[in-house]
């Protein structure tokens, strides 16, 4: 993806020009790689592979907690790994530091926090992210492909000796939460028995794009985009929609947002939460900042909150 930041008037030429860097940033993902493992938190873990739901390999860590009879599942963003984002490096540095995102995200103090709290840990990278197969040709489908990971990972915890009789939560960030979403579109009996859901900050395409475009000066030219990315993955904004996956959720279901986040808009995840039909449902906004990348450290900052939602559902 392109840079957020303020850009003078530009030539119609100059504009077709960002508009294609953007499509084809958002089309197909660059890789970013795994920097970190949970040995340098002391964890325990074996790396695992399994296959998604239509047969695409997967890679993963398994982090056992002793004597624990709950597994929390982690999905990860759009763009990042299980172990996270080093947008401290380039070539992500410059893509995300614009938007007061240049800091790293490391995931392995999330695992950290949940072994200490007693859950066996699932964590893996979606396709064509980190160390698991490509896909689709490479397409990033903003959770229409990667439902099926969501599904692979369940099927293939319900198959370990040593996981299946085990309570299933669900720790699914952003890309990973509209992904779970769209798997209970289109997989619903595949979450039978799944207790809960945590879901830090899942995020409509159209809207992040949206933003992206008018930090550039370029608000009116979503359409155009629009009409690129189809050329570029056969799939425009509009299948993408968590916003409507979100009325299948039958899970009960934690939701947490940066408030201010200027690659979104509130209303957003507000509208995935007004639509999940359950009563037992919970958002959380993270206030004081206007930094995507703060509502994923959330948890390993103040994880209290969400700790209590895994308790609450898979005792």
């Amino acid at each position: 993806m392109t840079d957020l930041q303020e850009t003078p008037a530009l030539t119609e030429e100059r504009i077709a020009q960002v508009l294609d860097r953007i499509a084809d940033g958002f089309s197909h993902l660059s890789r970013s790689p795994l920097l970190h493992s949970p040995a340098e938190h002391g964890l325990d873990f074996s790396d695992v592979t399994f296959p998604s739901h239509d047969g695409v390999p997967l890679e993963g860590w398994f982090i056992p907690a002793p004597g624990s009879d709950k597994l929390v599942i982690a999905n990860h963003p759009m763009g990042f790994t299980r172990s996270g984002l080093p947008t401290h490096l380039e070539p992500w540095h410059s893509m995300w530091a614009a938007s007061g995102n240049g800091f790293e995200i490391d995931f392995i103090p999330d695992y950290a926090v949940l072994h200490e709290a007693g859950y066996n840990v699932l964590a893996y990278d979606l396709r064509n992210h980190g160390l698991s197969g490509a896909a689709n040709g490479g397409i990033a489908s903003s959770g229409i492909f990667e439902a099926r990971d969501v599904v692979g990972a369940l099927a293939y915890a319900r198959q370990r000796p040593d996981t299946r009789d085990m309570a299933i939560g669900l720790f699914s960030r952003c890309l990973g939460c509209s992904s779970t979403f769209a798997a209970m579109t289109q997989f619903p009996g595949a979450f039978d028995g799944v207790r809960c859901l945590v879901g830090p900050q899942p995020v409509t395409a159209r809207t992040i794009m949206e933003r992206r475009l008018a930090a550039m000066g370029l608000a009116d030219r979503i359409d155009d985009l629009d009409r690129r990315i189809v050329v570029r993955s056969g799939i425009g904004f509009g299948p993408r929609s968590p916003r409507e996956w979100a009325r299948n959720v039958r899970v009960p279901t934690f939701l947490y947002q940066v408030r201010d986040d200027v690659l979104t808009h509130p209303s957003d995840v507000q509208t995935m939460f007004d639509n999940i039909p359950v009563a037992e449902k919970k958002l959380q906004w993270i206030e004081g900042t206007t930094a995507r990348w703060d509502g994923y450290m959330e948890f390993q900052r103040r994880p209290e909150p969400m700790l209590d939602w895994f308790a609450t559902f898979m005792s």
